[in-house]
């Protein structure tokens, strides 16, 4: 837990320091990268893995969905 709110103060600190214009910039870039086709594919067949995972941890049932 420490460390976790180390990080956060540490993010803080930097995000603060590199000003609302850097912030935007950044979020920018997220939402480009995020959007792109290439990495909404890997977002699918990593989706697809981990729910294929919990299907045989569960035994192979249903869950409702």
């Amino acid at each position: 837990m420490v460390k976790f709110l180390v990080g956060v103060a540490v993010g803080y600190v930097l995000g603060t320091r590199a000003g609302h214009e850097r912030y935007e910039q950044l979020v920018r870039a997220y939402h480009r990268a995020a959007d792109h086709p290439a990495v909404q594919g890997a977002a699918g067949v990593a989706r697809a893995g981990v729910e294929g995972a919990l299907d045989k941890v569960r035994g192979g049932q249903n869950t409702g969905r």
